[in-house]
């Protein structure tokens, strides 16, 4: 199919193009940006006047909820959520039931995921079998088979003998290791250490749960030169860490929640179960500290860290709620906001949600490495058409992800998606 986009503010982070102007898509490619050319005759005309062309976003952390947990997302459902968001490519943790650490399950999930005609799908193998910290799984059959990378999902690593050889491993064959900083001994609280937690009697998880992690994971890069990327990082303790890390040249890349960029503890209010979330929500230094790495570029990605959670998981006393939230369908709503409270410009902002999380996947992209994230003539043609300045408020009733559960009902967000295309196909229309 050919397809027209007409009129749009056309936007490349990654190249830094910014006109209003045309884009032409044959084949799934973009064909020319700026002025069509003279012999296009386009199948579909997209009128993108008002509105932004930018490049699909990528979101580094959706859990789409199957196999195994289909009372709480479905792969219909959560990719369909992630087009109305306009993320065009998800990454996925492995930690499904079964766990993703056998290359059959991989392909099979793949082959559903391809079968929805809406987001691409990169899965993350799991580190070591079941999850279980002790045996590690056969990554190049796994990498084969089509994951972007190797994770511990939340289950915490606490023999570091295994994770260094995983390093190792890793290392040997150019891999990347994903895992989120949390000491297996001190992190089994449900909220942040503090006053907060102190006066609501609720069991606390200390920052040096996440700074004792990333020291570990910071020592064994530096002896295994392993590509580490970070996930969801939540303190300011650890921006400082990671800040170092990288000005000493390791090989590391993180990214941080939505919910971490946005809230803080005392948005728990009385026992808020919304706000039942890993990492815990913490106090407002840790997330004014997490805003200014992501704006200086310490923090490379925001991510959504979608977690459909089923009705009755989220309506417990909050210690016994089960974390998570929805967020797939708020990613460029929040990161537009955050750009905005920043005094970034539009395309400053994208760059987090773009060019940012597909450096970030780099080689692991395949063939997709030198497009997706960006606009680029012959390039693959995902994009997010959307109107910058439509405002819309957050009706958890209305969201298309099978989770309803946000700590972000009622914010009123900037960024309204029109259209999202995947491989120069309509997958969303508004």
């Amino acid at each position: 199919m050919k397809i027209l986009i007409k009129n749009g503010r056309v936007i490349d982070p990654a190249s830094g193009f910014d006109q209003i102007g045309d884009v032409a898509i044959a084949a799934g490619r973009i064909v020319s940006l700026g002025v069509p050319q003279p012999d296009f005759s386009p199948n579909k005309i997209i009128d993108a006047s008002g509105c932004v062309v930018a490049p699909g976003l990528i979101d580094l952390s959706v859990r789409l909820r199957e196999p195994g947990y289909e009372h709480e997302g479905m792969l219909e459902s959560e990719l369909a959520a992630a087009v109305a968001g306009g993320v065009t490519s998800v990454v996925c943790p492995p930690d499904t039931d079964p766990v993703l650490d056998e290359p059959g399950l991989v392909e099979m999930l793949k082959f559903r995921a391809e079968k929805q005609h809406q987001s691409r799908v990169f899965p993350l193998g799991a580190l070591t079998r079941a999850l279980q910290g002790e045996a590690l799984t056969e990554m190049m059959e796994l990498t084969e088979a089509g994951c972007v990378g190797f994770s511990q999902a939340e289950v915490p690593l606490a023999n570091t003998q295994v994770l260094l050889r995983a390093l190792q491993y890793a290392a040997t064959f150019g891999y990347t290791v994903w895992l989120r900083p949390q000491d297996s001994w001190l992190s089994s609280g449900v909220a942040a250490s503090g006053a907060l937690a102190t006066r609501l009697g609720l069991s606390g998880v200390p920052v040096v749960a996440e700074t004792i992690a990333l020291h570990t994971i910071f020592e064994l890069v530096r002896v295994t030169g392993a590509r580490v990327h970070v996930c969801r990082i939540s303190s300011a303790a650890g921006v400082t860490l990671l800040a170092r890390a990288k000005a000493e040249g390791l090989p590391v890349t993180a990214d941080v929640s939505i919910n971490s960029l946005h809230l803080i503890d005392a948005d728990i209010g009385y026992f808020d179960s919304r706000m039942r979330l890993n990492p815990p929500l913490r106090q407002q230094r840790d997330r004014d500290a997490l805003r200014q790495a992501l704006l200086d570029g310490t923090i490379d990605a925001l991510v959504s860290d979608h977690t459909p959670v089923e009705a009755d998981a989220k309506t417990l006393p909050f210690a016994e709620a089960e974390p998570g939230a929805t967020g797939l369908e708020l990613l460029l709503g929040l990161g537009c906001k955050w750009g905005h409270d920043s005094g970034l410009d539009l395309a400053q902002a994208l760059t987090v949600l773009t060019v940012g999380p597909a450096r970030v996947l780099g080689s692991a992209l395949g063939t997709l490495q030198a497009s997706v994230g960006q606009l680029v003539k012959g390039g693959v043609a995902d994009l997010c058409i959307f109107n910058p300045d439509a405002e819309w408020t957050v009706q958890s009733d209305t969201l298309k992800s099978q989770g309803k559960h946000t700590p972000f009902s009622g914010y009123q967000l900037p960024a309204r998606v029109g259209w999202t295309l995947v491989g120069g196909q309509v997958a969303y229309e508004a």
